[in-house]
């Protein structure tokens, strides 16, 4: 499969190394040449000098010839341009980074497809949706919704108050019990467990559940004590922090804090009367208390800077914060963020890449996401006619190693699976997928 890549910036970059690995034709395109050079050397792709709004350009690049084109440069007329210059030339698929909220309504998709864009991206706007996810339940680290939550992944930070440590995973775990343990991230080690594998204290483990259940859940794994999110504070004024509060829940309070006042007064602008932004460096801590620190149940951290973040994320631990969400766009810092405890960790690279990688996929899947915590992707496949996974139960099939399955959806109804399930055709099917070859799950879907 041949990809172009135009951009290589934060999430250009993170892409083509993504892919690489994945064996893909990849060319890079970036008319700044110390943007390639590193790339160039360290990774199995080609990097191109020169715009990808240049007709020459993309013709030297093979669009004519490309099973996918990403435009992922920092202004989006660009990305624009060049997407729709790919299709004419032959690309045949376009994805193009954008930053406007107005081209993501469902009326304008169609107006970008006539101009050969296949996708949009809003990185910002995927990240939003995951913050609020976090903070509708404050004792989860992670949630994903299957097929509109017809199944839900959890994934929990378990304490000495969970009910279940300690005890082999078939004598808590079994075909009659309400959920399913996917995975567990255990110090720097990614488990994918079996029936004599044990959860221990300080685990980060991933439950596949049915919605139903997830009181049952926050009873077993001992988070009752952990207290309904109802004040929110976010630091960092961007179109990330725009995003999450323009689809806040209305039940949350929520107080911006920015220390650039040009965009305090634009924020003001954007936002409704009862969402309150402050003028002020979100590290200083008389004014955390100032503003209320002590009665928020959740500190949100979006400024640019990891460490700053980080760093303010704990800081409001102190004051009694039960839920911290950092922004780590630099990889380097998110296994220190994890070990600090710091909670959900939001890359919008990671986001992105995820949304853009289902599209290589050849079987029908939908809804990839990249767990960077355990560095495993999840995602919900949809099997054909007579494809090998409907042939046999389950236990009879020979899933390549580093696969799970942690549930289906029939007929719009969610269920946990067990050896003696057996998949259908048009299954929506939960795959959890750990250093494992993409490939020879696909052919077990097709």
């Amino acid at each position: 499969m041949k990809i172009i890549i135009a951009g290589a910036y934060a999430i250009g970059t993170y892409l083509a190394q993504f892919l690489s690995r994945n064996k893909y034709d990849i060319i890079l395109i970036d008319e700044l040449p110390e943007n390639l050079e590193k790339i160039g050397q360290n990774y199995d792709l080609l990097t191109l000098e020169g715009k990808s709004t240049s007709i020459n350009v993309l013709k030297q690049a093979g669009a004519k010839h490309a099973d996918l084109f990403i435009a992922v440069n920092p202004k989006e007329t660009d990305n624009i341009t060049a997407c729709t210059m790919a299709h004419h030339l032959g690309a045949k698929k376009t994805v193009a980074k954008i930053d406007n909220p107005e081209y993501m309504e469902p009326q304008n998709q169609e107006f970008f497809k006539r101009l050969g864009i296949d996708r949009l991206i809003y990185p910002e706007l995927l990240a939003a949706k995951d913050i609020i996810n976090g903070l509708k339940m404050s004792w989860v680290r992670q949630r994903w919704d299957v097929h509109g939550g017809a199944l839900v992944m959890l994934g929990i930070k378990l304490r000495e108050t969970c009910k279940i440590l300690d005890r082999p995973l078939k004598d808590i775990s079994g075909p009659s019990d309400p959920y399913h343990i996917v995975a567990i991230k255990r110090h720097n080690e990614t488990i994918i467990p079996n029936g004599e594998d044990t959860l221990q204290k300080e685990d980060l483990a991933y439950f596949m559940t049915q919605k139903e259940y997830i009181p049952y859940m926050r009873k077993i794994t001992g988070k009752e004590n952990y207290v309904d999110i109802k004040n929110v504070m976010i630091m960092g004024g961007g179109r990330t922090a725009v995003r999450s509060v323009k689809i806040i829940p209305e039940y949350m309070n929520v107080k911006v804090i920015e220390t650039n006042p040009d965009r305090c007064e634009y924020l003001n602008e954007m936002f409704d009367e009862d969402q309150l932004v402050i003028n002020g460096d979100g590290r200083d801590t008389n004014l955390l208390v100032e503003e209320g620190i002590r009665h928020t149940q959740a500190f949100v951290a979006l400024t640019p800077n990891a460490e700053t973040n980080i760093l303010a994320c704990m800081a409001a631990k102190t004051f009694g914060v039960k839920k911290t969400i950092a922004s780590v766009e630099n990889f380097d810092y998110i296994d220190m963020a994890a070990k600090l405890d710091i909670g959900t960790i939001i890359n919008k690279k990671a986001i992105a890449a995820s949304y853009i990688y289902q599209m290589l996929l050849d079987a029908n899947v939908d809804n990839v996401r990249f767990l960077m915590a355990v560095d495993a992707d999840v995602a919900e496949f949809i099997p054909v006619q007579g494809s090998k996974i409907t042939r046999k139960p389950i236990k009879d099939i020979q899933l390549p190693s580093g696969m799970t399955i942690g549930g289906l959806v029939r007929n719009e109804v969610g269920m946990l699976v067990s050896g003696n399930t057996q998949i259908e055709a048009g299954d929506i099917v939960v795959v959890f997928c750990y250093n494992v070859n993409k490939k020879k799950v696909e052919q077990l879907f097709n």
